[in-house]
Order: structure tokens, then C-alpha cells, then sequence
């Protein structure tokens, strides 16, 4: 199985993307429901980036209702493209979240708004002590993501974060290989997002309300890196800009980013929203990690592709397709261990933070 996940925040249609039929053929193959120990009363802020991850897996825990939607100033054809979805349908909707959070009884809330105004709304449901699951970054300064922090940890409350490509088939697969020693130490690591530009959102054009797109896309595979080779960051730096496009704003569409790994070893990251129109597929994700006794790399176009001492070969039998808020859900409801947990959350944050923003960000252990 090959897997592509397109950076498809702004393609609002009612058709899904190839990785959303895979998502659905999955679901649909499953023998049974989830059960929970008991009902979870869910809320709805925003439909902004990615709330298809949120929506898509309720078919698979019926103990989890969604009661109440928050349009939270989303663009506009994106709340028309989230209430022809039948569980929005079905909820009571509010123009905004203060509103839903005062009337409504919720156990959880999935945010999908802004990123400029994700810190307030996550502080808002951890002062009333409600697990919250957000699109990503949490923040887009230091001081807001220190906030969030200090708020998830003292009200003790369950967090999660939408990074669903570290359970995509074949990043899981590299970690397998990774883990496995037959590559070695993983001492030099390279990444790429490059999408076509589509429609961009009027949020996604101003600073304050974007951030940036290390923040926005790069946080994806920042987490990645980490996750699929075992090592951690220890400096960062990067070049962001603009070029041409002016109907942009701020948006930057084109970054560089190098790390210094923790083990004395290096990571590049390019990113741009040059893919042309033209050509099929919206985007082109990739990732390779080269250790000490092989590579192993992956793009959709030639798989998962491992060159170690045995020779070379391109794998087929992936692990199967995760997803981010059914892990969630089960670690949160079922006490089940998370494949995602709070400290990896929280380190992909502050790395991303100290690469869109500069300096040598934290050296977190663990």
C-alpha cells in the first residue's frame, strides 16, 4: 500500500482525498465498533485544516457523540463543505465557542480553528477541565505555547494533537526498519513537503492568524523525523520567504530549515508551495534517513525503499493505517498506551517554534 496525504486544509469539496477513500475502505473493514466505558459527549470548534480526521473515525465509536459545532469564524466554504457532513448535521451549532462551552454539558473538544486563535481556545476548554484534541501547532509564539503547557498540565486534563502522518503505513514502516538496527544509527536525515498552492484561505494570509508555514505544515514532519528515526534535535535554524504571489500576504512559500542532531549528526528540511497545477497529485512528501549500515526513504512514487547490508528492496507489507483521534480516544477513554503521547506533543511544538522562529530551542530528553 502507498499512501499520499496531500496538505489539503484548503481543498474544500465533498469528495474525498485518495488518503481519505483509504481511511474509509479501512473503517469500513473493521469487524466491530469501539466501545467506551461510557458516553463522550464531543464539541466542535472550527473547521479549519484538518477536521476530517476528527469527523471520519466517529462512525467507529458510537459512544462518542457529537452535540455541538462552533463555527469559530471559519472560512466560508468550509463551514459549507463541514454541515453537509452528517454528523455536523446533526449538532447544534454557535457562531462561536464561548457560547457552546457555557450551554453545552461536553467531555471533549476537537479544535480546528485559526492558528492565531487555537492558544485561547485551548485555555478556554482547560480552565474548564474538558480533554481537548487541537489541529496543530498548538501556538505560534513562546509565550502561548508556554501557556497552553502550564494550563493542560494543571488542570490535568487529556491533550492530543492532530499529527496524523506518523500513522500513515509507511512512516510506520521506516520506524519498524529503524528500530529493527538494520540501518544502524540514523545520522542524516532529509524531508520535503512540496504542494500545489490551490485556494489559500484569507487566515492563512496574515501572520497573526497563520504564524507561518514551518508552523503550519512543518510541524508535520519535524514530528516525523523524530519519530520515525529515534533521534532527537539540538539546534535549528532556517530561511523562510516569499517569492512572487503576491496574493499571499505574509504566507511564505518557500522555507529551509537545517538541525544538528542530538547524536552529532544533521537534518535538512525544504518545504514550498511551488508544485505546479499541472501535474497530479497535490502534494509530494519525503523522507529519508541514512544510518550507519543503510538508507531507508520513502516518496509515494517509488514506496518505501530500504538499502542495507542484505542489498536493496522496496517494501510491501506496510503496518496498517492508524488514526490520530482513535489513538486518542482509546488512550484517553480506554487507558490504552498512546502512540502519540502529551511529551512528544509537546517537543514537536517547541521544535517547531525554534525553527520557524530561530535560536537553538529546547534539548529535551526522552
Amino acid at each position: 500500500m502507498r499512501v499520499a496525504r496531500a496538505d489539503n486544509e484548503c481543498v474544500r469539496n465533498t469528495t474525498w482525498s485518495r488518503r481519505g477513500l483509504l481511511l474509509a475502505a479501512a473503517a469500513a473493514a473493521r469487524a466491530a465498533a469501539v466501545r467506551l466505558p461510557r458516553r463522550v459527549a464531543l464539541g466542535l470548534i472550527g473547521y479549519d485544516g484538518h477536521p476530517e480526521e476528527i469527523l471520519r473515525p466517529l462512525a467507529d465509536f458510537p459512544d462518542v457523540e457529537l452535540v455541538a459545532v462552533a463555527d469559530a469564524g471559519s472560512d466560508a466554504s468550509a463551514i459549507q463543505s463541514a454541515i453537509h457532513n452528517p454528523f455536523v448535521s446533526k449538532a447544534r451549532r454557535y457562531a462561536d465557542y464561548p457560547e457552546m462551552l457555557h450551554r453545552e454539558k461536553l467531555d471533549c473538544v476537537a479544535i480546528c480553528n485559526h492558528n492565531g486563535n487555537r492558544a485561547a481556545a485551548i485555555l478556554e476548554c482547560a480552565g474548564r477541565q474538558l480533554n481537548v484534541i487541537a489541529e496543530k501547532p498548538l501556538a505560534i509564539t513562546r509565550r502561548d505555547l508556554d501557556s497552553v503547557i502550564a494550563a493542560v498540565e494543571k488542570h490535568r486534563i487529556r491533550a492530543g494533537m492532530l499529527l496524523p502522518m506518523r500513522f500513515d503505513p509507511p512512516y510506520l514502516a521506516m520506524k519498524q526498519v529503524v528500530d529493527s538496527g538494520e540501518i544502524g544509527e540514523v545520522c542524516q536525515i532529509d524531508a520535503q513537503k512540496s504542494y500545489q498552492l490551490d485556494r489559500r484561505p484569507e487566515w492563512q494570509k496574515h501572520a497573526r492568524s497563520y504564524g507561518s508555514t514551518i508552523l503550519w505544515i512543518g510541524i508535520h514532519m519535524i514530528d516525523l523525523m523524530s519519530f520515525a528515526s529515534g533521534r532527537k534535535f539540538a539546534q535549528a535554524a532556517s530561511l523562510q520567504g516569499h517569492v512572487g504571489f503576491p496574493e499571499l500576504g505574509d504566507m511564505q512559500n518557500v522555507t529551509a530549515t537545517i538541525f544538528r542532531l542530538e547524536n552529532g549528526g544533521t537534518a535538512t528540511l525544504r518545504m514550498d508551495y511551488l508544485r505546479p497545477a499541472s501535474v497530479k497529485g497535490h502534494g509530494d512528501d519525503r523522507l529519508r534517513l541514512a544510518g550507519a549500515r543503510g538508507i531507508v526513504e520513502y516518496q509515494e512514487e517509488t514506496g518505501v525503499t530500504v538499502m542495507g547490508p542484505a542489498g536493496k528492496r522496496i517494501l510491501t507489507d506496510l503496518p496498517p493505517q492508524g488514526s490520530v483521534f482513535a489513538d486518542f480516544l482509546r488512550s484517553t477513554y480506554l487507558g490504552e498506551k498512546a502512540a502519540l503521547t502529551w511529551q512528544e506533543i509537546v517537543y514537536a511544538n517547541e521544535w517547531t517554534l525554534a525553527a520557524s522562529l530561530g535560536g537553538r530551542g529546547p534539548l529535551m530528553q526522552g
